[in-house]
């Protein structure tokens, strides 16, 4: 059955001659040597992909792929174990293993550093999406692996077409994984090294398998002795095994990661549809904090136009907490914490219209008010007693509040006779009507409508005194 297997891939993969063979195995073997070069190289390519997860910059992480110099030496297990060349395999797996123990103390090293001296923030709990990314593998990774394994086999063995190579790096990434793995250790999070290292094992023992597949359909296996036929079928059974057994964590970590997905679907669609059933509500986003195995809270922030009140937060909080158990499955009682963004709604079609607010001025009124004299004395008296009432306009007695809503939290006091832009909204709240309006910095609020008067101020004349003499005359009988 093998024979039949094998003639029927030498029938439909262009074979490789001999001499052809004995070039490409010694630049595979040049490749998995760690000399200086590859040492370097490991080197800098783990920077770049420390600094790439730490900053979540998919271009940076890129860069360091296309410079990690990992995917030589597995390609030359690969090929070792069907050729039977000890020393490259030796060779190959030394360069693996110690270009990855660099690539763990170098990302934990960096990761350390930056924790001393701060550049940027890095929260243990919420870690860069780059970073999460690579923490849960699934059977996907493995079927990019092995075809990524494929393609770099094929494409070392057939000189024209090794321009595939840096896609190839790409796709199986390699550098990154080792690198999570640092970043886990120093922050103390094992389930990020444990899931980054169950990613970088399956891409390596994947693609070794890919590359055994490749070069035995190429012919570089063909041995003539029966010892040398054995060696390579226990090699590639034994490969295939330990592909094979990769599949069992991977399906495990998928399902768990499937059944978060979904319940986070669920309560997705549970929250969305509870809270755009108050009035002028929209959900802008929720986080949900499993801390407390007792109680799960989640963390809503909600946009409206208006407060909320208490019997509507507690009301959202049963009705959420009541499609948690029927529909979602989650037993636990359901705290919910709500952070409210107030917003205005703008109708472009409607022009702001300019008004002032009242400007109180006090006019006095003079009045002349006559005084007769005492007694009635035969006397010339130039009484001059012209007096001056003061009478001030009416004006609003409270200072008017600029308020973020109606009824709401001040945002400042308006000085008397500061000019407003009235805007597009008007409520009433207790009897009072209020507008909405924006001052002379830009900020917008309401004001209660009874404080925007337009107030014409009327000119008044100088108050004068003029005395008016007055005479009295008596005549005795």
């Amino acid at each position: 059955m093998r024979k039949l297997i094998l003639r029927f891939l030498r029938l439909i993969i262009p074979q490789v001659s001999p001499e052809h063979r004995i070039l490409v195995k010694s630049q595979i073997q040049e490749a998995s040597e760690p000399d200086f070069d590859y040492f370097l190289l490991v080197l800098l390519s783990g920077v770049i992909a420390t600094e790439g997860l730490l900053i979540g910059s998919p271009a940076v992480i890129i860069g360091a792929m296309l410079v990690a110099p990992l995917m030589a030496p597995i390609i030359g297990i690969g090929l070792s174990s069907i050729t039977g060349d000890e020393k490259t395999l030796r060779d190959s797996a030394s360069a693996l293993l110690r270009g990855a123990l660099l690539a763990v103390a170098l990302s934990l090293a960096v990761t350390l550093v930056n924790r001393l001296f701060p550049f940027f923030f890095l929260n243990v709990e919420d870690l860069p999406t780059e970073v999460v990314s690579r923490t849960r593998p699934s059977p996907i990774d493995l079927i990019v692996a092995l075809a990524g394994g494929f393609a770099a086999a094929f494409a070392m063995a057939m000189p024209n077409i090794s321009a595939a190579l840096p896609g190839v790096a790409i796709a199986t990434a390699l550098m990154p994984p080792l690198c999570t793995i640092g970043i886990g250790l120093a922050l103390g999070r094992w389930d990020v090294a444990g899931g980054a290292f169950l990613l970088f094992a399956t891409n390596a023992i994947t693609i070794a398998f890919a590359a055994m597949l490749v070069f035995t359909g190429l012919g570089f296996g063909s041995r003539r002795t029966h010892d040398d036929e054995l060696r390579m079928r226990r090699s590639l059974i034994v490969s295939g095994v330990l592909t094979a057994a990769i599949l069992i964590p991977l399906t495990f970590v998928s399902i768990d990661f499937v059944q978060d997905a979904n319940e986070n679907r669920i309560i997705d669609q549970i929250i969305t549809e509870e809270v755009t059933r108050i009035d002028s509500a929209e959900l802008v986003e929720w986080e949900i904090d499993r801390s407390n195995p007792e109680a799960l809270r989640i963390l809503l922030t909600v946009r409206t136009t208006d407060n909320l009140s208490y019997e509507q937060g507690e009301s959202l909080q049963d009705a959420i907490g009541d499609r948690f158990q029927r529909e979602a499955g989650i037993g636990i009682p359901v705290e919910i914490l709500i952070s409210q963004i107030l917003a205005i709604q703008l109708d472009p079609r409607i022009p702001p219209t300019a008004t002032l607010t009242p400007t109180p001025t006090d006019t006095p009124t003079p009045t002349n008010t006559f005084t007769p004299g005492p007694s009635p004395t035969p006397t010339t008296t130039n009484t001059p007693m012209p007096t001056e009432t003061e009478t001030p306009t009416v004006t609003p007695s409270a200072t008017p509040t600029f308020t973020q809503s109606p009824n709401g939290p001040v945002i400042a006091t308006l000085v008397l006779g500061e000019p407003l832009t009235i805007l597009y909204g008007v409520q009433v709240a207790n009897g009072i009507v209020w507008v909405q309006v924006m001052d002379s910095t830009g900020r917008v609020g309401w004001i209660p409508e009874l404080y925007l008067i337009i107030y014409t101020p009327v000119p008044s004349a100088t108050p004068t005194s003029t005395p008016t003499p007055t005479s009295t005359a008596t005549m005795s009988p």
